[in-house]
């Protein structure tokens, strides 16, 4: 019994071993799986998230601008001053005719050149006053010299109506011994070209019918001096044994020739005769040259004879004729110049030619009358217009004068006090400084007129905003800042798409200040509203970061998903999305450390 017992009692002991085994091991698991989760979770970015919602949600723009004065008065004098004192400060509110600054008195350049000027316009009238009266002295002479002119010419006509067949005898006479004139002058001038073509031997510019058989003796005698000059070469050759050259030089007067003969040596200018008769045949070649030569010569000078004889019979017949001609050529126009000096210009003028001359100079006096009469015309409306220059000058010396008066007047002032209500926007001036005409010494804002602040905004996001829509002033601490939008123009800025916006500002300000402000585009409802912190961009565009979780056998892990999106409106604080991201989604919003899509994160214990 106590046997079984214990052989019973060994396997029981041993599975009560192995579970409590088991239970240990199982419970030190699930302690490690514990203390491990912890650790991990204790490593995750801890991340806060707010749910995406939907509803409506008003769009805003915001931006800056400095405050500008509608209307501003720059304080100015108009001569120079030195500042003595500044009885202001910038931001003072001042009203009409307060003091503004108090100036010394010393010399005025702008009184002096007035003083020039009035100088000068005096100078001006007194000269315009010493205008001469108009002289007609010339044209009324010219208008009497036209009328003897045509006086003349009606004369001349009567006459020539009166003596009308011995006019025009003489006229017939005249025009005939001009013809006559004519044909000697040509006749005069051939006489004369042949003369001095006989003299020079040269017949080109000869006339034919004056020159007879001179041409053919010529020929005749200058072929008979060819021949002679061939046969005394000849004859010459066979003296000396040597060639000879032959020049020929024709005399102008009797064109007798002389020969000159050239050998490479000296030799006499007649051949020396033989003094003994040669033996041989070459004497009687020798003397049958030179009877040839001396034959040739008596043809050659007879022929020269012949030729000077009748060149000198015609020449002095051609001299008989040439001054029988010229007498007739000096009686021709002694002739005509005695007419023209008895009949005047009107020689060949007929009784038409006359009634021309008349109507011509008939019109040259109406013209020279018309032109006087338009001028005194002329002359008289300048003198008129002379009268009122004068009258204007006189004005000018006057106004002059009471300008000057003024700057004295003005010069004496020694206070400088404002126009206008205003707030004294800026100074440009110290004390001891000199002021100078035209120079801003204060620039006072004219407060009643109101201020203005330009933005610019997204061109874009200008299309949804209107005119009359009030801005919040973000920086208005007192409360009593309203920004009205009054204008949206375009940004002149080179390559700019934005747009200007002006809005009109009541209230505290100043020139200079800055305003902050929030402009309502528009209220709309859409389906996707999330943080506007919690949009991101990249070079990919908008998106978001959304928590998923994944269950796991010790709970449930979040992970971190990028979800691109397109913001379609915003405010101060939200934006309105489109994307796969809907109303509900857990939307990251801030994170212990940088997270990144994929990233394992733990949420935030609330």
């Amino acid at each position: 019994m106590n046997e079984k017992n214990t052989g019973n009692y060994v396997p029981n002991r041993k599975r009560e071993i192995i579970k409590n085994v088991l239970i240990v091991f199982l419970i030190i698991m699930l302690v490690l799986t514990f203390c491990s989760n912890t650790i991990m979770n204790k490593s995750l970015a801890e991340i806060t998230t707010e749910s995406a919602t939907s509803g409506k949600l008003t769009e805003r723009i915001r931006g800056s601008g400095l405050v500008e004065s509608n209307q501003s008065y720059d304080v100015k004098i108009n001569d120079n001053k030195v500042i003595d004192t500044i009885m202001i400060k910038t931001g003072q509110e001042v009203k009409k005719d307060d003091v503004l600054f108090t100036v010394g008195t010393e010399d005025s350049e702008e009184i002096e050149a007035a003083e020039a000027s009035l100088n000068a316009l005096e100078l001006e009238y007194q000269k315009a006053l010493l205008t001469l009266p108009a002289d007609y002295t010339a044209e009324n002479q010219a208008i009497n010299n036209a009328r003897e002119d045509l006086n003349a010419a009606i004369a001349k006509r009567n006459n020539a109506i009166a003596n009308s067949d011995s006019v025009q005898q003489a006229l017939y006479d005249y025009n005939s011994n001009k013809n006559e004139l004519l044909r000697k002058t040509k006749i005069l001038e051939k006489l004369q070209s042949t003369i001095i073509a006989i003299d020079s031997n040269d017949y080109s510019s000869a006339a034919v019918e004056y020159i007879g058989n001179l041409i053919f003796l010529y020929d005749a005698y200058r072929n008979a001096e060819d021949e002679y000059n061939t046969a005394y070469s000849l004859y010459t050759q066979m003296i000396t044994g040597k060639p000879v050259e032959i020049i020929t030089e024709p005399t102008t007067e009797n064109f007798n020739e002389d020969i000159m003969l050239h050998t490479s040596d000296d030799i006499p200018d007649t051949p020396e005769e033989p003094t003994t008769q040669p033996s041989n045949p070459v004497y009687s070649d020798i003397e049958a040259l030179k009877e040839d030569a001396d034959a040739k010569e008596i043809v050659r000078d007879n022929a020269l004879d012949e030729y000077n004889a009748s060149k000198s019979d015609i020449r002095s017949d051609l001299m008989n004729q040439l001054y029988s001609i010229e007498n007739d050529v000096d009686y021709l126009n002694m002739q005509i110049t005695n007419y023209e000096s008895s009949q005047g210009t009107g020689i060949q003028m007929s009784i038409q030619e006359y009634d021309e001359d008349i109507r011509l100079k008939q019109n040259a006096l109406e013209d020279l009358i018309a032109t006087l009469n338009k001028t005194k015309n002329e002359n008289d409306i300048q003198n008129k217009t002379n009268m009122l220059e004068i009258e204007a000058k006189k004005k000018e010396v006057e106004n002059m004068k009471k300008k000057l008066d003024k700057l004295k007047e003005k010069n004496s002032i020694t206070e400088i006090k404002s126009k206008y209500n205003g707030i004294v926007s800026s100074i440009n001036i110290k004390v001891g400084e000199e002021a100078i005409p035209d120079m801003p010494l204060v620039v006072i804002d004219i407060a009643e007129e109101g201020y203005t602040v330009e933005l610019s905004v997204d061109g874009e996001k200008a299309k949804k905003i209107k005119k009359g829509i009030e801005a919040e002033v973000v920086n208005n601490w007192n409360g009593d800042i309203k920004a009205v939008l009054t204008e949206i123009k375009n940004d002149t800025k080179a390559g700019s798409k934005n747009r200007i916006l002006k809005f009109e500002v009541t209230g505290d300000v100043s020139t200079g200040s800055m305003l902050d402000l929030s402009i309502p585009c528009g209220s709309g409802n859409y389906d996707t509203i999330v943080p506007k912190s919690a949009v991101y961009k990249d070079s990919q565009g908008s998106f978001v970061l959304v928590v998923n979780s994944k269950s796991s056998p010790l709970g449930n892990r979040y992970f971190a998903e990028r979800v691109d999106v397109e913001v379609i409106a915003s405010d101060e604080v939200s934006s309105a999305v489109q994307g796969a991201v809907n109303s509900g989604s857990y939307i990251i919003t801030t994170a212990s450390k940088p997270v990144q899509p994929k990233d394992q994160v733990r949420m935030k214990d609330n």
